[in-house]
Parts: C-alpha cells; sequence; structure tokens
C-alpha cells in the first residue's frame, strides 16, 4: 500500500476499494483486473485510487491478506466449540471441518489468488502463517511421535503442505464439498499422525 489511510473517511475509501477490487478479481480474473474497473466499481477516481494503491499488484496483495484473515476466522470458528481436552480424533475431525470450511470462503476468489495472481504479489503474511503453522504443530506434538521442536516444526510444515495440496486440488475440481473428500482427509492426517506415533 502506498499512503496508510490515516482518518476515517480515507480507511472508508480503502475499504472501498479494497472491496470493490475483491468482487472484480473473483468475477474476472487475474487477466481482465483493472484498476479503472475497481474505481467504477468502488465509486472512486482512479487518482484516489492510486493514492493508495501503486499498482494492481498491491490491490491484489491487500484483497489476500483479507481473505487470509477471513481463512483464520472460519478455522478459529470451526474450533471453538471443542475443549482443549477433547480427544485428539475429535480436534483432527473439528479441525479438517475448519480447514474445508476455510477454503470453502469465497471458492471463485480462492481460485484466482492461488492460481493466477502472479507471485510476486504475494508478501509475507508472518501472522497468518504463524498461526496456521501452530494449528498443525499442535496436532503433530500431541500425537507424539520421534524428535524434539525442530522435528515437530517440520512434520508439521510436511503436514500443511499436503492439506493444503489436496484441499486447493480438491476445490479445483469441486470436490471440496463432497462427504467423500473430508473422509479422505481425515485419513490423511490420522495416517500421518499414527505413523508418527509408530516410530517413536
Amino acid at each position: 500500500m502506498r499512503k496508510a489511510p490515516r482518518q476515517q473517511r480515507s480507511r472508508v475509501t480503502v475499504d472501498a476499494i479494497v472491496e470493490a477490487a475483491t468482487r472484480v478479481l473473483a468475477r474476472r480474473g487475474w487477466a481482465r483486473f483493472t484498476t479503472n474497473e475497481i474505481a467504477a466499481v468502488a465509486g472512486v477516481s482512479v487518482g484516489s485510487l492510486y493514492q493508495y494503491f501503486p499498482d494492481k499488484l498491491a490491490i491484489a496483495e491487500a484483497i489476500r491478506q483479507r481473505h487470509l484473515d477471513e481463512v483464520l476466522a472460519a478455522l478459529n470458528g470451526s474450533d471453538a466449540d471443542v475443549d482443549a481436552s477433547a480427544p485428539l480424533s475429535r480436534r483432527v475431525e473439528r479441525f479438517v471441518d475448519g480447514v474445508i470450511a476455510a477454503h470453502s470462503v469465497d471458492q471463485a476468489l480462492h481460485r484466482v489468488l492461488v492460481d493466477e495472481v502472479p507471485l510476486a504479489a504475494r508478501s509475507t503474511y508472518p501472522e497468518f502463517e504463524a498461526e496456521y503453522q501452530r494449528r498443525y504443530r499442535a496436532l503433530v506434538v500431541e500425537s507424539g511421535g520421534p524428535g524434539g521442536d525442530a522435528d515437530a516444526d517440520i512434520a508439521a510444515r510436511m503436514l500443511s503442505s499436503a492439506v493444503e495440496g489436496a484441499v486447493h486440488a480438491a476445490a479445483r475440481r469441486g470436490d471440496l464439498d463432497a462427504p467423500a473428500m473430508r473422509t479422505e482427509l481425515l485419513r490423511l492426517l490420522f495416517a500421518y499422525l499414527a505413523d508418527r506415533q509408530r516410530t517413536d
């Protein structure tokens, strides 16, 4: 973002731009994502848009960060009713439900952000990444298994990569809501976590 909004009016303008851009990007895709259309949908001038965003890559990054916040909110909602003392199997089930729900938040937008927006627009979002990996790491640590903290971190990254790959592929095929998808994701997590316990 070029200029951080300080006043309420500026924040409203930035929110309107990002909201309009989100709709345009989800509907038109990256190739037809233009600042002129974003400004028109937002009801602002192109000049106003450029006061806050230097280019469409910066707008895409603002959309991505907002979308990732929505993903975390979906994950938080999925495990809100699960007590920390619940059995690991129940927590894994709720986690999988959360991952599916998180990837169901505006699937058209998610697909464009993952498959079409150039990688250059994807800056790191350490708060999201830390919270997302913390959830996988908690499952790995609770399941037991070999090694210390470094091994648990690597195992969490491996598990998140496997789940993300499977979920993104399912979303592209339109299988994300299929009951068999949930069943197979559970099987993947349970098998991985059980195998780690056996190698202790």
